[in-house]
């Protein structure tokens, strides 16, 4: 992309918001706490996050990759007494508020199942945010660190509810400046 890709405006017409500022909102509007996990882009990005009221997780290894920034931000996840968490991609543009809506009501029903995790899914595709309880976010924080997500998605595929929402954004992953031109518009949101 040539840039950092959290902080490509959101909407693109955007003067003033990014995808991280976008998403710092849309969490702070169903969660208590924003963690955002940041490495050798802390400089970057701790403006936004400041700016917009979460918290600043340092991965001390990014080298190590994607995988152990989610384990950084997990562990402090448990470190904060919490034991369920939302998470996402920074460099993704954030989902509609009624998708975390859903997922959150699909996560509620699911404690009754017995499931670990709730995965939003579009056109057949997985996608984020997730929403994890304690035994995923065990399962997570227990994995090698050579592991990646989806191979603890795979793990433990029978604990999982795959959700379907009406959000292209979901499954949305932008590593090109055509991608991003080809973005749908967020919709607009009803106050």
């Amino acid at each position: 992309m040539g840039r950092e890709k959290a902080l490509l405006p959101w909407p693109p017409t955007s003067r003033s918001d990014t995808f991280l500022s976008a998403a710092i909102r849309l969490f702070f509007s169903n969660v208590e706490v924003v963690l955002v996990v940041v490495g050798k882009n802390e400089a970057a990005l701790s403006p936004v996050v400041y700016a917009n009221g979460a918290a600043l997780v340092v991965n001390p290894d990014p080298e190590r990759g994607q995988f152990s920034s989610l384990q950084v931000g997990l562990q402090e996840v448990r470190n904060r007494g919490r034991d369920a968490a939302m998470f996402t991609l920074v460099d993704r543009p954030p989902v509609r508020a009624a998708t975390i809506e859903t997922l959150q009501a699909a996560f509620e029903r699911t404690i009754a199942k017995r499931k670990w995790a709730v995965i939003p899914e579009h056109g057949g595709k997985h996608g984020h945010p997730i929403l994890i309880g304690n035994a995923m976010l065990e399962a997570f924080l227990e994995a090698p660190e050579t592991s990646t997500a989806r191979d603890v998605e795979s793990a433990h595929q029978s604990q999982i509810e795959y959700v379907a929402v009406d959000d292209p954004l979901v499954a949305v992953n932008v590593n090109t400046l055509e991608q991003y031109a080809a973005l749908p518009p967020p919709p607009l949101q009803s106050s």
